[in-house]
């Protein structure tokens, strides 16, 4: 695939961002199915802008619509909408943490089974995909995509059970890794969730038929009811029966392990309106602050939110510690993916492409930019630049979470570990020097801890999954330990 020039500009400004992993949507039985989907995925947009997909069925035919860009750059189109018929659909927004931007790649994947048709679409990422298809390739497979999910069918279509739900349960019991995936058939929409919980997944209810997404967000945005969330290790099957009415049988693990929801998803990824397991994120990001003033503190004038991120947590340092909060930064929301060729007077431009300073409430005064994380810190300092030009007298970061000093292998798209922040100076003087900052400081672990659960870290037993911070991965890491056989994927060139 081609990458246009103004795209790798584009791609250097966001390069120092933790991206999003994926959103997925699926509902079962309600006449509006493909425009509610397209709705749902409009909400969890912020969990990947790469591509989007979605699969319909009409009690006939499976139906499928992919496309490379936004939600709403596609699926608000009644042409479109009209091509995904049916009382069942499941989709998917993506950004790929396997596999290379290519149109093949967006899920939902489909394929024809014995039994009949099967769509997938999931979020996260399998820490043994590459292990497993490099084991059903050397028995003959044939894959057509380089997604890990392609993997999955396989091990589906290979299955000795009888019904499509077991034939799925048997292909998810040999996945290991952080994943929410949901999968539909002619009749059924089955969703099953990691053993650990790392990533999020709920069930919701429209009209009395069963839904499943990433985010709460999404079921409000259509008027949901949230149902529960979708237990770590927990297989659902919702199922037409011949009657119309809708089955639902729920399938607990076979060794059930106790729930480490991913902390990034407090931190940075989910919606501020969304709760992810019992908990609002809007809130445990402001006791983040909260918790970043008591151990922080600073003198300072005024706090200022690094949008959009930072914005919750710097309202709470705000209020811990009584210094007035304002909005020292502007974001420019309407930056596309092909802005303008990018000559080197244009590239001098950098963050100011995403934020400008507001000059009348940081000239003269000591700030205080909260932030929620800080990965290569190339960020961070232009925007401490940018601060200092317009007129600041100092200049304070305070980042809402801890260092991080690893990658992540779960669905979350990290740089190496040289190129992190945290492992290229000694400590958080060595840090601020480099940024460009009077001073540096990270919220502590069990700060963060008691900001989601109240409680302080047990290292015997982590609430909650940590491993960027911590080094404690909570799954194993089968293909990265398996590097040194190689993982190289053939890759077809495509336009898509």
């Amino acid at each position: 695939m081609i990458q246009s020039s103004s795209s790798t500009f584009l791609d250097e400004i966001d390069g120092d961002t933790l991206h999003e992993e994926c959103g997925v949507f699926g509902i079962l039985g309600h006449q509006d199915a493909a425009t509610l989907t397209a709705l749902g995925l409009h909400a969890l947009q912020h969990r990947g802008q790469e591509a989007a997909g979605i699969v319909s069925f009409d009690g006939k035919q499976f139906y499928t619509e992919k496309h490379m860009g936004l939600v709403g750059d596609h699926y608000t189109n009644p042409v479109t909408l009209a091509k995904l018929p049916g009382a069942a659909a499941i989709g998917h927004t993506r950004y790929s943490t396997t596999g290379e931007v290519a149109l093949r790649n967006v899920q939902p994947l489909f394929a024809e089974l014995e039994e009949g048709g099967i769509a997938i679409a999931h979020n996260g990422n399998f820490t043994n995909g590459m292990t497993l298809r490099r084991q059903i390739i050397a028995t003959g497979a044939i894959c057509q995509s380089t997604s890990d999910s392609e993997v999955v069918l396989h091990l589906i279509a290979r299955s000795r059970h009888s019904s499509t739900a077991d034939r799925f349960i048997d292909a998810m019991r040999q996945m290991e890794g952080g994943y929410a995936m949901i999968a539909m058939t002619r009749t059924k929409l089955i969703a099953a969730r990691d053993p650990v919980g790392i990533r999020p997944l709920v069930m919701g209810e429209l009209d009395g038929k069963p839904i499943f997404c990433s985010e709460t967000c999404a079921l409000d945005i259509i008027g949901a009811k949230y149902v529960r969330d979708v237990m770590n290790g927990e297989v659902i099957i919702c199922e037409i029966q011949p009657d119309g009415s809708i089955s639902i049988d729920s399938r607990p693990p076979a060794r059930p392990q106790p729930e480490r929801p991913c902390l990034f998803e407090y931190v940075y990824f989910a919606r501020p309106d969304s709760v992810v397991s019992g908990r609002n994120v809007y809130q445990t990001r402001k006791n983040m602050g909260m918790n970043l003033a008591l151990e922080a503190p600073c003198d300072g004038d005024v706090v200022v939110p690094v949008p959009d991120g930072g914005t919750p947590a710097a309202l709470g340092y705000a209020q811990q510690s009584g210094i007035p909060f304002e909005y020292g930064i502007i974001r420019n929301h309407y930056v596309g993916r092909t802005f303008i060729e990018p000559t080197q007077q244009i590239r001098a431009f950098g963050v100011k492409l995403k934020h400008s300073a507001n000059r009348a409430m940081i000239e003269g005064k000591r700030v205080i930019l909260v932030d929620d994380s800080i990965v290569r810190g190339t960020t961070s300092l232009k925007i401490v630049q940018m601060i200092r030009d317009a007129g600041a007298s100092e200049v304070h970061i305070r980042v809402a979470s801890p260092m991080i000093y690893h990658p992540d292998f779960y669905g979350i798209d990290t740089p190496d570990a040289d190129k992190l922040l945290a492992n290229q100076y000694a400590n958080e003087e060595a840090m601020a020097k480099y940024i460009g900052a009077d001073s540096l400081a990270f919220l502590s672990i069990d700060g963060l801890y008691k900001a989601v659960g109240g409680e302080p870290r047990n290292p015997e037993n982590p609430q909650f999954t940590d491993h960027y911070f911590t080094g404690d991965y909570p799954v194993r890491l089968l293909d990265k330990e398996g590097e040194k056989v190689g993982r190289k994927v053939s890759v077809l060139a495509s336009n898509g």
